[in-house]
């Protein structure tokens, strides 16, 4: 008897269920589709002519274009932007992950006075964007410091900014191993110094790298402080994508694939990493 009472509740919960979840699939597909869908125009404008755009603005490709594309990729300019870009990321990068992990170990393994508050420094770190210091950072860098339209007068700001969410990331994710290794380590002879070079930092790769993508592709996708610090041919590929969308303002197919090309290294790097970058922060979130 209360078998066949049961019964029907679980096929109504299961009902609810099944529906929540068409709910929750619907939700998710309009949020791919406005994520997804200004993309995959602007790739499939690319291999398009202009005439194509102006008949047809949503259509498709027919017949496939690919000079312009390889107009781009015969662009010297495009090629130096690139080379900016990755020399800066890659120093923004760098510089994130070294002074991050060695900011983030004895806020996480040290006991000593003051510890939460400092720490609290870089969580309020977290509030101030770099929009709300642009004007005294432009005065800074190139006055002071003489570093304007210079790789580092970039990458030392960015990374600046890029520190508070790297050991805010790092901080749980250091203080999760487990103490008894240390402990261990301790008791074979090896210092603090030696148990963060040979145990601590190979089991935080997953963590480092994860701050590491992150602060990549910012740095790649940065636009206002390169705008106001870098000229000519020290510019990055997103003022790149800004100067040739003004001086081609008529080409629109051109202005599409120059805008895919620019985005493709930084999409490319972070789905290669995506794996670890969950893994790293759901490290941080079980610390």
């Amino acid at each position: 008897m209360s078998t066949a009472t049961a019964s029907p509740a679980r096929r109504r919960s299961a009902g609810k269920v099944t529906g929540s979840k068409i709910v929750v699939y619907a939700i998710s597909l309009v949020v791919v589709a406005l994520t997804m869908g200004p993309v995959l125009y602007g790739v499939l404008g690319g291999f398009r002519t202009n005439a194509q755009i102006a008949a047809d603005p949503a259509g498709l490709p027919g017949p496939w274009v690919f000079s312009n594309y390889a107009n781009v990729l015969q662009n010297p300019s495009f090629w130096q932007y690139f080379l900016n870009s990755t020399i800066i990321a890659v120093l923004t990068t760098a510089v994130v992950v070294v002074f991050g992990i060695m900011a983030a170990y004895p806020l996480a393994r040290y006991q000593f006075k003051g510890r939460e508050a400092l720490f609290l420094v870089f969580v309020i770190g977290l509030l101030f964007p770099a929009t709300v210091a642009i004007v005294p950072l432009f005065i800074l860098i190139t006055q002071n410091f003489g570093m304007g339209n210079t790789w580092w007068g970039v990458a030392l700001p960015q990374a600046a900014f890029a520190l508070p969410m790297t050991v805010v990331i790092l901080r749980p994710f250091l203080m999760a191993l487990p103490k008894e290794l240390e402990e261990a380590s301790m008791l074979d002879g090896t210092s603090r110094i030696g148990f963060f070079w040979r145990i601590l930092l190979p089991l935080s790769g997953p963590g480092m790298v994860t701050v590491g993508v992150l602060a990549f592709v910012g740095s790649w996708n940065a636009y206002l402080l390169p705008l106001l610090l870098l000229r000519g041919d020290m510019k990055t590929l997103p003022l790149g994508v800004a100067d040739f969308s003004s001086e081609h303002s008529a080409d629109t197919a051109g202005v599409f694939a120059f805008t895919t090309l620019a985005m493709i290294p930084a999409l490319v790097f972070f789905l290669a990493m995506q794996k670890r970058i969950v893994n790293g922060l759901q490290g941080a979130v079980k610390g």
